[in-house]
């Protein structure tokens, strides 16, 4: 596990995260150019209420906080129209300040324990190729390319599509 700055915090999402985790996504999501009307994470009807989301059955959230300020965030759920043994990593975004830190690493590995703990047997993601740091990280924590999208995720621009198997090796 990675040691963080003492000021540095990761924690389940609360309800008064809402309007900060979805800025967070929206500010990360204009800088790479991930715009709604091309289906990215920003078109999601559920974006300004991620605790109620996320508070449903076999789904979590974390952010992660610097100085009491939320920079960045992760979660996993049921990967909606898949099959029940199938999880999605999802809403993986960080803002500048807190890059370079681990913390997409961490998060991604506490998602897929809690996945794993919850019977899951695979993990999906959805990413786009500009993210070429995000898609060198799922990589190397063992995520294969796939040839196309599972589920019904609505994301259609997301032509990086990835799985990984939960079961231990």
């Amino acid at each position: 596990m990675t040691t963080l700055p003492t000021r540095l915090r990761v924690r389940p999402i609360q309800a008064a995260d809402n309007p900060h985790i979805a800025q967070v996504i929206r500010d990360v999501s204009a800088e790479f150019g991930l715009t709604a009307d091309k289906g990215f994470t920003v078109s999601d009807p559920d974006l300004d209420r991620l605790f109620e989301r996320y508070s449903e059955a076999n789904s979590a959230y974390w952010v992660i906080e610097l100085e009491g300020k939320v920079l960045g965030g992760g979660g996993v759920a049921p990967l909606q129209g898949g099959d029940e043994g199938t999880c999605e990593l999802q809403k993986m975004y960080f803002m500048p300040a807190i890059r370079g830190m681990g913390m997409a690493r961490e998060l991604a590995m506490q998602a897929m324990d809690f996945a794993r703990e919850r019977g899951f047997q695979r993990c999906y993601l959805e990413t786009t190729a500009s993210l070429t740091r995000a898609v060198r990280l799922y990589e190397h924590l063992g995520f294969q390319h796939i040839d196309g999208p599972m589920g019904n995720t609505g994301h259609v621009d997301c032509e990086v599509t990835m799985l990984r198997s939960l079961r231990p090796c």
